[in-house]
């Protein structure tokens, strides 16, 4: 075999293997009016679901006895999936996760979760699922009060801002 053949042959194999990851090249993904739109709606979600947390907390969760604004917010989550909006999963960036449902999956929660504890507020990317774009994106969740630690004890001694988890969304990009 020629040299240009094998180029070829190693050429095409790198594009059979990065097109079956799903993940868009972060060219294409800046250059694209719908991943922008997507990222909106990502930003417009993370601030209507975080600052609903934080008010609710603030003005309905007096002691142990009330709904914690986070297990409200769990049904939330699960009702927009539910009716196809978009996935939303509340993790866990401490190590010790409330319950289970908090750990970060592997592949991009786990990367996100590492990003995000290095100090960045949010993390992202594009991935194709059965012929379909979705925006994956990750956001910081910091500890805002110290009524958090009503509910969240294990985040008594974490400094306010500190994050402590992340929101990781799934949005489809509707072109």
């Amino acid at each position: 075999m020629t040299r240009q053949v094998l180029t070829g042959i190693v050429f095409g194999a790198f594009v059979i293997v990065f097109a079956t990851r799903g993940v868009t090249d972060e060219k294409e993904k800046a250059a694209d009016p719908a991943i922008e739109r997507a990222r909106r709606e990502v930003r417009l979600l993370d601030d209507i679901y975080k600052s609903s947390i934080v008010l609710i907390t603030e003005h309905y969760v007096h002691d142990g006895n009330d709904l914690p604004a986070g297990s409200a917010f769990k049904a939330l989550f699960q009702a927009m999936k539910d009716k196809g909006w978009h996935e939303v999963r509340l993790l866990d960036a401490t190590g010790q996760p409330y319950n289970d449902e908090n750990w970060p999956r592997a592949g991009f929660e786990q990367d996100a979760v590492k990003e995000l504890l290095a100090g960045k507020t949010s993390v992202d990317r594009v991935v194709v699922e059965d012929g379909k774009r979705y925006l994956e994106a990750a956001t910081a969740v910091p500890v805002v009060m110290e009524k958090c630690t009503m509910c969240h004890e294990n985040y008594r001694d974490v400094k306010e801002g500190t994050p402590i988890g992340a929101l990781s969304y799934k949005v489809p990009i509707l072109d």
